[in-house]
């Protein structure tokens, strides 16, 4: 798995320093735009207007059509603060969840590490933070593409099993790279891009080898909008470590047969509704196993910028170390960033 990862940082390492067409930045692009039109338009407009009017200029110029859609709007909102020290950019759904409750937590997976499974409650809770590094400045092959660095921890915390002092259960960690990039195909009048990517995904438990998860993967994600809607379909390939599982007297590959449960691909549509509220669906399957999972998502204003987060999920794979465990949870909590 070393050389594996090793050989993945190093392609994105080249790609970054390859000597590659460069274009201007959209921050520059869109100063310059800003300074051309106020030199021109009716004193009378507000510079909301003149920045609405150079925003659809230069996503125009990007993607080849003007009308932007949810992913146009936030993409246009990182790249005027990509750069900036003092902001970090969501990559994926930030939220806290503090009451988790699902229909049976799994016991079954730490019972070779200790006689304390039995003490795990149905209830806990569960957080995810997820931010995102832009790479290059300027566009690389295509106008408007990017490189990015992109971090993920999700962690699930039995905050009211106090006979074990609280502990978190269970923590995936997921370092990625990917390339993204707009596409001159606007199938309804909507937008499309594609994302390429790199990621590892484990729970950081090397040195428990029976409660170790992990798996590789490289991806090909397909992305469209049109107003208000966006959807993702990501088909991936697995990188095996082997297919020898392991136990308490060998160390062979975490999880072998995690594709007979996560599947294939994974199929996320998010819809933003009065610029309150945000719904989501994402589906995961795999055809030959009949396993996967189903997660289904919304958003609702509470105060200020924070806004309630309500999510459901049923099937496997909620936490690697359930990778091959069914269940099915509720969460209330808040989400300090949406997916639109």
């Amino acid at each position: 798995m070393y050389k594996i990862k090793k050989h993945l940082m190093l392609i994105f390492t080249c790609l970054i320093t390859m000597s590659l067409p460069s274009y201007a930045s959209f921050e520059e692009v869109f100063k310059q735009c800003l300074f051309e039109r106020i030199a021109v338009v009716d004193k009378t407009q507000t510079l909301q207007e003149i920045e609405s009017y150079c925003e659809k200029q230069v996503l125009k110029e990007e993607v080849g059509n003007e009308n932007s859609g949810a992913l146009s709007r936030r993409l246009i909102k990182e790249r005027k603060t990509a750069f900036n020290p003092y902001v970090i950019t969501p990559h994926k759904m930030n939220y806290i969840l503090p009451v988790l409750v699902t229909d049976g937590i799994n016991t079954q997976a730490y019972k070779d590490a200790g006689n304390w499974s039995e003490e795990l409650k149905d209830v806990e809770a569960k957080f995810q933070l997820s931010l995102k590094i832009p790479l290059t400045l300027g566009s690389i092959l295509n106008k408007g593409d990017q490189l990015f660095f992109a971090f993920t921890i999700e962690s699930w915390w039995q905050a009211y099993t106090y006979s074990l002092s609280s502990p978190f259960r269970e923590t995936n960690y997921q370092p990625e790279f990917f390339y993204f990039t707009p596409i001159s195909w606007h199938p309804f009048e909507g937008n499309s891009a594609l994302r390429f990517g790199a990621e590892h995904q484990s729970n950081g438990r090397a040195q428990s080898q029976l409660l170790s998860r992990s798996w590789n993967r490289v991806y090909i994600t397909y992305l469209y909008e049109k107003d208000n809607l966006a959807l993702s379909f990501r088909p991936w390939y697995i990188i095996s470590d082997g297919d020898k599982k392991t136990t308490a007297e060998i160390s062979a590959a975490d999880n072998p047969d995690i594709a007979d449960y996560m599947g294939h691909f994974e199929l996320t549509v998010a819809y933003y509704f009065d610029k309150d509220y945000e719904f989501s669906i994402m589906t995961r399957r795999n055809f030959a196993t009949s396993n996967g999972a189903i997660e289904l998502g919304v958003t609702f204003p509470l105060w200020g910028k924070l806004k309630g987060y309500a999510q459901y999920f049923n099937g496997y794979g909620d936490s690697l170390i359930d990778y091959d465990y069914s269940q099915q949870h509720i969460g209330i909590g808040i989400a300090l960033t949406n997916l639109l």
